[in-house]
């Protein structure tokens, strides 16, 4: 297959601005058209990056014939019904997360690709972290012996005038959540990643600072299914920003890194110089992810982050927010 990946972008918002510069480094890649339903941001958006077509009908995007991938850019809740269309229109999609916002909505679209014969593939770049990659690559080796405990810290600051930006931003409807379906969504999948599964978890989730709908701060309890205690927390209304960090306990080591690399790296009978693989920051674009994604449409295989597997990281969200609702453990 020696043609070219045709990609067309669906929504014309801040993220889609990732995927372009992304686009433009994939040599077996090229972005033939883009869609957004307010005609003047489609307009200036293939204006700025040199694209010939855009449209405001989703539906007219997905008929066109030269369409290999669709990037979905579009807000969290108002995926489903254009990934579904996607599938039948026999095109391989590339989903920003979260997946989308419910478990029946997440569900029909896998359903929807794997009967059409289309891959379906979740962005979460955090998987390419180089600390996140080895980190694993020991858990799974037994390196760590036993793990005991895992946790995930995910503390940013996003101010009311964030949420005031777009009107869709901190509702139920279409943000599907807020602190951990927005922005710990990256934190949560990449530890369930190196981890493992969860069992249950504990929590306490609500707004105490900004005023939306859906949660500024969280903190969750969790029991993975290995066995393993851990924590999340997860917060929008801090003051000052925080590196995102994650701490691995076996009964053979401890791990911790965060955006700049490992902070602590303690493995009985594993040397590792702290400098060796330094800053992780210049990985967190979307070239990683979206250049996998081309290639595995290539070579007919399945993707880095197949729907499947994107969908974990939103089944655990949903069940904090269960947890936090009814004050009760919930099992998943």
């Amino acid at each position: 297959m020696n043609k070219k990946i045709n990609i067309a972008i669906i929504g014309c918002g801040v993220i889609a601005h990732s995927h372009v510069e992304a686009i433009k480094k994939i040599t077996k890649a090229e972005l033939v058209a883009v869609c957004d339903i307010i005609e003047e941001k489609a307009k200036e958006f293939a204006d700025k990056y040199g694209v010939v077509s855009y449209c405001t009908d989703y539906l007219e995007l997905l008929s066109r014939s030269d369409i290999d991938l669709v990037s979905i850019c579009v807000p969290s809740g108002a995926r489903r019904d254009i990934i579904v269309d996607a599938a039948r229109y026999q095109k391989h999609i590339l989903s920003e997360k979260p997946l989308e916002i419910t478990k029946d909505r997440m569900t029909d679209m896998i359903d929807a690709c794997r009967k059409a014969g289309v891959l379906l593939g979740g962005v979460f770049q955090r998987r390419t972290m180089k600390s996140a990659v080895y980190t694993r690559r020991l858990i799974q080796e037994g390196k760590l012996g036993k793990i005991v405990m895992a946790n995930v810290y995910v503390k940013h600051v996003r101010s009311q005038e964030y949420y005031n930006s777009a009107g869709w931003r901190g509702t139920w409807e279409l943000d599907g959540g807020g602190a951990l379906m927005n922005q710990g969504i990256h934190g949560i999948d990449l530890m369930q990643w190196m981890i493992g599964d969860i069992e249950s978890v504990m929590a306490y989730a609500d707004h105490l600072i900004r005023k939306i709908e859906v949660e500024d701060t969280a903190v969750a309890a969790m029991k993975y299914k290995n066995g393993a205690f851990g924590v999340i927390q997860g917060a929008t209304s801090i003051y000052g920003q925080e590196e995102i960090m994650f701490e691995v306990h076996g009964e053979k080591g401890t791990i911790a890194f965060g955006d700049n690399g490992f902070v602590k790296f303690n493995v009985e009978d594993v040397e590792n110089d702290l400098k060796t693989f330094g800053s992780d920051i210049s990985k967190f674009d979307h070239f990683e992810i979206i250049n996998d994604m081309v290639d595995a449409i290539i070579n007919k295989r399945e993707p880095m982050v197949p729907g499947e597997e994107a969908r974990k990281a939103v089944d655990l969200i949903l069940a904090i927010y269960k947890s936090a609702k009814s004050g009760k453990m919930v099992k998943l």
